[in-house]
């Protein structure tokens, strides 16, 4: 024979028997749970949750009745077509076909096999089917009976308990927990599953793990839950269940896991990550009201929601809030109005209304606010009206749901006009200490939205999804759009915009489920252009000294991503642009910290070039002016990085300002110590120090979030040159109305105020550079540098209520003469003052003075020390 063709033919018998043995490799075991959608094949980390795409399309028809078979190893399941088909599938996902003749052509949706190989296998009904499916009997693949259980139950699929070899189950609708026994038939009733209570979902992909613990898969919001240690309950146990972890939702939903691999649990009291998945103790949805561990804790409400997702709003965001702390407003939701579909529409409001008018329809965003949905004991309007002037809202209404005087739930309804709404919680919230804890699907009426699940700050949970409605077909219909990624919406058309967020999934899926009944029934719903979750996402993030700090999840072992950023250094700068490439090494969770320089903001998308990226935005506490004195002109304002690196134990307030206006009343300079506004506790420090120059007093405060009332925030005041000044604040030199010392423990924002205390109009200017809280000495009011000129007086606090502290720096050791006059020039108080070389201070009572504007004057032989004004109040 020619050499060459024999060796063609070796090649080709290696070919074949290599193509032979990968199609007939077996999953053996392993730890993944398979969930078959369709004819898709996903693989779940059941401690996590999270799942990828593992196959597609692997054979024609829909596979169902998906189940490990512990005799061979492989993956078993039952197709709709070709009719009487099952397959078995190897670890290739490639399919063998097996046709059983005595099957009906109904939907065989139930199924498992046990230990010896024997398919259990039924549609609906009593009767099920037994196949031998074990490759060492003489029968293999073949027909063994139809046997009938002992009464008619509403299930969706079913599994084999390796402790005990029983069938168990959970019924739709009942929620019971069901035992059947293989041999007889026998089906037993061990009672209503507690954490699935009132829920009526579908259970379609049921798993066991080696303990005996029994993992149940929601269809339509993908919530994983747990039965423990089923082979020991009677019909007298109270039967321990709990949520476990949030997968991926489906409309045609089956599982199969090997019974026998075990499942990582977290342990809820270690302070370790124990299941893999990044979640520490209480942080882990399988620890949910275990030990010391809450269940869950109330949402936020609507009336703080739907804010900065992008640079453009940063800046109205930051004045909005001032404005909020400076007026003392809170919302009280005890005070709220009920909300009732016969409400008044007193809080559906228009920026422009012409342009309302122009575009009326016969709806109001009220009309798609669900009620009694998620039978709450009432709901309270709580609508957000100050976002209509800062984003592209043009109508606004939010609605909190309450039980047992705790909110529950929240709905923000927006009307956009040109685009989608500009915010989503999950796109910021990330890198403003809150983590996205899981993204997975949710089904509502068949639809597959994006679900996620954020903690706060606060240690809350949210259930969060967005959704958005558009009229199409010449406003006949409504469209419904929802997408991660914002660009990807259609762009300048109206938008009716929902985002809801609950304590709980069940409320989340019953809300939007009812939102888009109320949308359809207004406008039949035509289509749905929905999109999918990012497989590779950030779940939580921080931006410290010039450095993003990022925890990255992987959950399709990607090997990197691309980072594309913009970002700006302050708020006046232009946007830079970077790209660079992150190695995740097919990791599940990857922390990595990428240099960036000093940032105020930065908006960045993290993304393979293949499945849906990942976005984010983050907004450092802004810097912002208030101008809002009707005869005030803001000349010039710009912000600057640091000029010096800030040590490791202080609280940097970044960036420097330089603000120059003309006003007859006052201007301000403001920055939150927030992006949010929110308190930050700062008692671990006890000095407020900065660099300064400018023309005349600085008033400067501590705006703390506990005091409503404007005047009794704490204040203290700099006298500035037009040489930088250090100054060294002491917090104990902060005064108040109120009369005791400040406590610094929830500080919002800080004040830089100057005013034209005659009424005259007048031009002044600020340089602030390196702010920060220290722990340490301070000095006096000032800390005088070598180019301070020695002459300075400086009185603090002032304004002054009661007392004062002149303070100066004296060159020689002498007598001086202290005069204070009034704006007429007359002399209301003098005295002596003995002065030291170096730094000096005198104290000043207030005794009669009245309240107005006063000049010090300090007589020296030596010195000409320059006059100062006081203002008494």
């Amino acid at each position: 024979m020619n050499k060459t063709l024999l060796f063609s033919k070796i090649l080709i018998a290696l070919l074949i028997g290599q193509l032979a043995i990968a199609q007939d490799t077996p999953f053996n075991c392993d730890y993944n749970a398979y969930l078959f959608q369709k004819n898709d094949v996903y693989a779940i980390d059941l401690a996590s949750g999270n799942s990828y795409e593992v196959a597609k399309d692997v054979t024609p028809g829909n596979i169902n009745a998906a189940a490990y078979n512990p005799a061979d190893g492989f993956i078993w399941g039952s197709l709709n077509t070709p009719t009487q088909t099952i397959i078995r599938i190897g670890q290739d996902f490639q399919v063998t076909n097996f046709t059983i003749p005595q099957l009906s052509n109904s939907n065989r949706y139930v199924g498992d096999i046990s230990a010896d190989g024997i398919y259990y296998l039924k549609s609906g009904g009593t009767d099920y089917y037994k196949i031998d499916l074990n490759p060492q009997s003489a029968n293999y693949g073949q027909y063994i009976s139809t046997e009938t259980l002992s009464q008619n139950i509403n299930v969706h699929d079913w599994a084999f308990n390796a402790v005990d070899g029983n069938i168990y189950t959970v019924e739709k609708g009942t929620n019971i927990l069901y035992r059947i026994n293989p041999l007889t038939s026998q089906v037993t009733a061990l009672g209503v599953v507690p954490i699935l209570t009132g829920l009526n979902y579908t259970y379609g992909a049921v798993y066991f793990d080696a303990d005996g613990r029994f993992y149940v898969s929601a269809n339509q919001t993908g919530t994983i839950y747990v039965i423990q240690n089923v082979q020991d309950i009677n019909t007298l146990s109270v039967i321990d269940s709990n949520l476990f972890a949030f997968g991926p939702a489906s409309s045609s939903n089956d599982g199969a896991r090997c019974p026998t691999a075990p499942v990582l649990q977290e342990i809820c009291d270690n302070g370790i990550d124990d299941d893999g998945d990044g979640l520490v103790d209480c942080d882990d949805p399988s620890c949910s009201g275990f030990g010391n561990c809450d269940v869950i804790l109330p949402p936020t409400t609507a009336n703080d929601g739907g804010l900065e997702s992008n640079g453009r709003l940063s800046k109205a965001i930051n004045k909005r809030n001032y404005n909020r702390v400076k007026s003392g407003y809170k919302f009280n939701p005890k005070k709220a109005k009920r909300f009732t579909k016969n409400n008044s529409q007193s809080n559906f409001r228009s920026v422009n209304t012409a342009e309302s008018a122009s575009t009326n329809t016969s709806f109001t965003l009220q009309d798609f606010i669900p009620l009694t949905t998620i039978n709450e004991d009432f709901a309270i309007e709580s609508t957000p009206t100050d976002l209509l002037n800062i984003t592209n809202a043009t109508e606004v209404f939010s609605v909190d749901y309450y039980q047992n005087d705790a909110s529950i739930a929240s709905i923000l309804a927006l009307k956009t006009e040109n685009g989608v709404y500009e915010h989503t919680k999950y796109i910021c919230d990330r890198l403003l200490g809150a983590e996205l804890i899981s993204i997975s699907t949710i089904m509502i009426n068949d639809e597959e939205f994006v679900k996620s699940i954020i903690k706060n700050i606060d240690g809350s949970f949210e259930y969060v999804l967005s959704l958005s409605a558009k009229e199409v077909n010449n406003q006949a219909n409504f469209e419904v759009e929802s997408h991660w990624n914002l660009d990807l919406y259609q762009e300048n058309v109206t938008f009716y915009n929902f985002q809801i967020w609950s304590d709980s999934v069940d409320d989340l899926y019953l809300l939007a489920q009812e939102v888009l009944n109320l949308l359809d029934a207004e406008k039949t719903i035509t289509n749905y252009n929905l999109s999918e979750a990012p497989t590779v996402f950030v779940r939580k993030g921080k931006y410290i000294n010039g450095m993003l700090d990022l925890q990255i999840i992987n959950s399709n072992a990607t090997n990197s991503v691309t980072f594309d950023a913009g970002y700006r250094t302050s708020e006046t700068n232009d946007f830079n642009y970077t790209t660079s490439t992150i190695d995740l090494n097919q990791n599940y969770i990857t922390n990595v910290q990428l240099p960036t320089g000093n940032l105020f903001d930065i908006g960045f998308r993290i993304g393979d070039g293949v499945n849906i990226p990942d976005d984010l935005f983050m907004s450092d506490g802004p810097w912002g002016i208030d101008d809002a004195q009707p005869n005030t002109i803001v000349n010039n304002y710009e912000v600057q990085p640091n000029t010096i690196p800030f040590a490791e134990d202080v609280f940097p307030i970044e960036r420097n300002i330089t603000l120059n206006a003309t006003t007859n009343t006052y201007f301000a300079a403001y920055r939150a110590l927030t992006p949010r506004f929110k308190a930050v506790d700062v008692t671990d420090y006890n000095v407020l120090k900065f660099k300064a120059k400018g023309t005349g007093s600085l008033e400067v405060a501590l705006v703390k979030q506990s005091i409503t009332n404007w005047n009794e925030q704490y204040k203290a005041t700099v006298n500035l040159t037009e040489n930088y000044t250090s100054f060294s604040l002491p917090f104990s030199d902060f005064y108040s109305d109120l009369s005791a010392e400040i406590d610094p423990d929830d500080i919002v924002t800080l004040v830089f105020t100057m005013v034209s205390e005659d009424g005259s109009t007048q031009t002044k200017e600020m340089n602030l550079q390196d702010l920060r809280f220290e722990r340490g000495l301070a000095l006096s009011v000032s800390d005088f540098e070598s180019e301070t000129n020695q002459n300075t007086l400086v009185a603090y606090p002032n304004p002054m209520s009661e007392v004062t502290s002149l303070n100066f720096n004296a060159t020689v050791k002498e007598n001086l003469t202290l005069s204070i006059y009034d704006q007429l020039g007359k002399v209301v108080y003098s005295q002596q003052v003995s002065a030291s070389v170096g730094k000096n201070k005198v104290s000043i009572q207030r005794q009669n003075l009245s309240s107005g504007l006063y000049i010090c004057k300090l007589e020296s032989v030596n010195s000409n020390y320059k006059s100062l004004k006081l203002l008494i109040r």
